[in-house]
């Protein structure tokens, strides 16, 4: 039986990125269900789309909840078995979805990346496809070849993910707001339970990072504390193994000393802001992961090449 397909679209102050992107959209995604959750815009992002868009579903946030919130809003009112994450600076190219509906006949695969051509100083860089390693205590993750295979992570802003066992798995964990590291988390979950993420070159869409909500609104501080923060918490929620556990705390002066050194006062931003998160770590913490398949060291071997 054919899948059912709706697409999730977060927005905060993202007009122009709606204007210039959700006709292509709705052209390259015939019969989708489009559901755009607003994330308390205030440049007359949903006055936009009630205007020109009156087929796409709007829901509204009163106040801004960042991105995880947002996504699991949408996936939960989405009526299809899959559902396409989207970011509103990203353009699906013709034929995006040919290849890569197909994957689901496995029940395994839990979610599918696209090949994201991303748009950065003139140049298009393909990416979409990452792994990781375990380096100097804390989880590193880069950039794979572009060739269609197995993936760590299907990022939140161009991949295709089976409803049912999104919801199953709790969706993105909000403690990694306001952005970052909420997709890579999840998916490094969904290894563990047995399921796959895969990466499909043949599906196309253009991502404009530059143009986006958190390039255009943040300050370069913010993201890098927020990266730092999530670092952390990617580390202290997932990581188990007792070995990579000693490594972590074994590296951490010379992480504080480093940033002393290079005036990093950001790490120092984060580190606090995670700190501040321990005890909704061990409440949120699921008794399950005590008997994952996969360990977290066995994902990250799997992918640190």
């Amino acid at each position: 039986m054919e899948k059912k397909l709706s697409i999730v679209i977060p927005n905060y102050n993202g007009k122009d990125l709606l204007s210039k992107n959700l006709s292509s959209v709705i052209k390259n995604c015939p019969n989708c269900q489009i559901i755009i959750i607003d994330d308390a815009s205030i440049d007359g992002s949903i006055e936009f789309v009630q205007k020109n868009f009156k087929e796409i579903k709007i829901i509204k946030l009163e106040k801004n909840r960042g991105f995880a919130y947002a996504v699991n809003r949408g996936v939960k009112e989405a009526s299809g078995d899959l559902v396409l994450l989207l970011n509103s600076d990203v353009s699906p190219r013709k034929n995006f979805l040919k290849s890569v509906l197909e994957h689901f006949n496995n029940a395994q695969v839990f979610a599918v990346g696209l090949a994201d051509l991303s748009h950065e100083d003139g140049k298009i860089v393909v990416r979409g496809r990452g792994g990781a390693s375990f380096n100097k205590g804390f989880v590193s993750h880069f950039k794979l070849p572009s060739i269609s295979g197995e993936t760590l992570w299907v990022s939140g802003g161009s991949g295709i993910f089976d409803r049912r066992k999104f919801l199953d798995l709790g969706g993105f964990d909000e403690i990694f707001a306001p952005f970052y590291w909420e997709d890579i988390d999840l998916s490094f979950r969904a290894w563990q339970i047995g399921y796959r993420c895969i990466f499909e070159r043949k599906s196309e869409v253009d991502h404009f990072h530059k143009e986006g909500a958190i390039k255009k609104s943040k300050s370069k501080f913010l993201i890098k504390t927020v990266s730092y923060k999530n670092q952390f918490l990617f580390v202290w929620k997932n990581i188990s193994d007792p070995i990579l556990l000693l490594q972590h705390l074994f590296w951490l002066p010379y992480h504080f000393a480093k940033s002393i050194v290079f005036l990093d006062f950001a790490f120092f931003a984060g580190f606090l802001w995670a700190i501040s998160q321990i005890s909704r770590l061990i409440l949120d913490f699921p008794l399950s992961t005590i008997h994952y398949p996969l360990s977290d060291r066995e994902v990250i071997k799997k992918f640190e090449n």
